[in-house]
């Protein structure tokens, strides 16, 4: 059965406006080209977007459609709500600290994401689908017209959101001292690309602001961006950034040892960013393994996998795997270390406990 799909977020406007709701937004755009998809929202009534609860009162269980529910503290409240339904988590950041009912399929958007519910819910289908570059950050640099980079009027490029104390009181205020042109960038940016476009040195520091938070990056894209745009990254290497973030040769650890080794390397890259730029043997695959269509395949076959899980669910009336409680696996090895020791038997609990 293919079934539409249905984004729930709380709202598309005001406080709700952030990252993580431009690559839910994204992502119903991108697999509308495969089936009907479109965007629900439960916390704020919106023109032109249905609301949940109107929707639940309208329709019986099952429904017609595929719920796609992804916000961090409000998954496990929607699930509940959705009980019945066919429903999925587009898992961005993890950490949060919930588990998952039988059978709701993850929708992983890296492979720290996947390693996380790959332990937490082993027996959940588990599915990667990074997020997608859209075809504007697509654009390594401007250059002159005998092909040379042209010199850009910002040297360092810092996003004050996330940025670590150390980065911002210690990194950004050595780095002018040094002569160098620093733009601590603030607040909302409509054209991120452009402001991308003008730095040629990107810092990114996120380790402390999820440490702080108690949950993890999830993807990481704004050091992806900025590699799409030539820049050159230098980032912190926490949960999702270790995806895609080889330190040395797609992008440097920033933090490394010292302030010096900071001030030193990021010098020399604003002074000759060619030579800290990743090959193009490295850049351009990770750069096409988040681009649009690769993902669109991504998602075409996670899509089939999960109306077929569903369609067993509901049709068949199957009976879902279970993850083994933690505490039951620990006293199965405990049991069986003393039995090993003392060479009796002693009672194994139930295969399915």
């Amino acid at each position: 059965m293919l079934r539409p799909l249905r984004f729930l977020v709380p709202g598309t406007s005001g406080r709700f406006r952030c990252g993580g709701l431009l690559v839910e937004l994204q992502s119903a755009r991108l697999v509308a080209s495969l089936r009907p998809a479109e965007v629900v929202t439960y916390r704020q009534r919106e023109p032109g977007h249905p609301f949940l609860d109107d929707l639940l009162k309208a329709e019986p269980t099952p429904g017609p459609a595929l719920w796609i529910v992804s916000w961090g503290f409000d998954v496990p409240w929607l699930l509940r709500r959705l009980r019945g339904r066919p429903a999925a988590y587009h898992a961005h950041s993890s950490g949060y600290g919930f588990d998952l009912p039988a059978g709701v399929p993850v929708l992983a958007v890296s492979r720290n994401t996947l390693g996380y519910w790959g332990d937490r819910a082993p027996r959940n289908p588990l599915f990667l689908v990074p997020n997608a570059l859209e075809a504007m950050w697509f654009n390594r640099g401007s250059r002159g017209e005998e092909g040379e980079r042209l010199r850009r009027p910002i040297d360092v490029l810092v996003q004050q959101r996330k940025s670590s104390r150390y980065v911002l009181e210690q990194l950004v205020p050595a780095l002018r001292r040094r002569g160098l042109m620093v733009e601590v960038q603030k607040g909302w940016v409509e054209d991120l690309v452009g402001l991308f476009n003008s730095a040629t040195v990107v810092l990114y520091d996120s380790a402390d602001y999820w440490r702080g938070c108690g949950v993890s990056e999830g993807f990481g894209l704004p050091p992806i961006e900025a590699l799409a745009c030539g820049c050159v990254v230098f980032s912190s290497l926490n949960h999702a950034l270790a995806d895609s973030l080889d330190p040395g040769l797609v992008g440097h650890q920033i933090g490394c040892g010292s302030l010096e080794s900071d001030l030193d390397r990021i010098a020399a890259a604003v002074a000759q960013p060619q030579a800290w730029q990743p090959p193009a043997s490295r850049l351009t695959p990770l750069l096409e393994a988040c681009s649009e269509p690769v993902l669109l395949e991504r998602w075409r076959a996670a899509l089939e996998a999960m109306d077929g899980h569903w369609d067993r669910w509901f049709g068949l009336g199957v009976v879902p795997l279970q993850r083994r409680p933690t505490w039951r696996i620990r006293l199965d090895q405990g049991l069986g270390r003393l039995r090993h020791r003392l060479g009796v038997r002693l009672p194994r609990w139930p295969a399915g406990g």
